[in-house]
């Protein structure tokens, strides 16, 4: 069933939960959020950032998770995560996409608030709704190869002064907050300040509040983050890494001279991230 980002984070708000946002820039990860929302009857927000562009089209990618989110039996949100251009968020919106997150965090306050507020005039047209982030996580959102964590000092955390009046002047659904995580793998514990959390979402008038970096949080901080306000986590790097370590598992257990076939490792990723994303939700919700 396709639902918008804001239908699906009222869901949350109402059960005290968090929505899992995963992104699936191939068929395999696609194929796995969607099964194990269904397993778990766990609304799901499909995503689809733009610096996967090179591992796959938006153009080829999004129709499908359109058609697929439409056949699922549980609420699913097809969002566009760190849209960096507004031609490229009219292009997820021409497609069929119901939330759209333009990311200027890295741009001065108020070339970040005008774009916002064009981003959501683009959304209100197709009725979809708008995240856009205030504040830094420091490492952009692919992170491969990156030393990440707490020893990241270009991170700039929300001020909740600040997140007010952009709310109020740009009119989002969702803010993505800078609060200690980071984009990529952690190569140390990051230190999480829940206060900017419980203090945007006072200045905002409860609006949801948006986890990047999510991959490598303990499961007690993620619990912290929800109870503080947190209604979407972004999470892929560790759901990938699942992928890949189980490609690698299955390679190494073929015998010498075994032939190798791509559509056989496919599957041991998609189970694998399957699993991984299985646990990641049973988390945001509690169970």
């Amino acid at each position: 069933m396709l639902v918008t980002l804001k239908e699906i984070l009222k869901i949350a708000e109402e059960k005290k939960i968090a929505i899992g946002a995963f992104n699936c820039p191939n068929l395999e990860s696609l194929e796995a959020i969607v099964s194990a929302a269904e397993e778990l009857e766990l609304p799901v927000i499909l995503q689809f950032a733009e610096c996967h562009e090179p591992w796959i089209a938006l153009s080829l990618i999004g129709p499908i998770m359109i058609d697929a989110a439409k056949k699922a039996v549980v609420p699913v949100c097809v969002h566009l995560d760190h849209g960096e251009t507004l031609s490229y968020l009219e292009e997820a919106l021409s497609i069929g996409f119901t939330g759209i997150m333009y990311d200027g965090s890295t741009l001065p306050y108020e070339e970040n608030a005008e774009n916002t507020k064009k981003a959501v005039k683009l959304a209100e047209k197709t009725g979809a709704s708008v995240e856009a982030e205030l504040g830094s996580m420091g490492r952009r959102e692919s992170g491969a190869g990156e030393k990440t964590g707490e020893e990241d000092e270009t991170k700039i955390y929300t001020d909740p002064a600040l997140a007010s009046r952009f709310v109020k002047e740009t009119g989002i659904d969702a803010l993505a907050c800078s609060f200690g995580t980071t984009h990529g793998i952690y190569l140390t514990k990051p230190k999480l300040d829940f206060d900017v959390v419980r203090n945007v979402r006072r200045e905002t008038n409860e609006i949801p509040i948006v986890m990047h970096g999510g991959s490598g949080v303990s499961p007690e901080n993620f619990q912290r983050s929800i109870e503080a306000g947190v209604r979407k986590i972004n999470y892929f790097t560790y759901m990938d890494k699942a992928g890949g370590s189980a490609a690698e598992s299955y390679l190494k257990g073929l015998k010498g001279g075994e032939p190798v076939f791509f559509s056989s490792i496919s599957m041991a990723a998609r189970d694998a991230m399957k699993e991984d994303v299985k646990q990641a939700m049973k988390v945001f919700a509690g169970k």
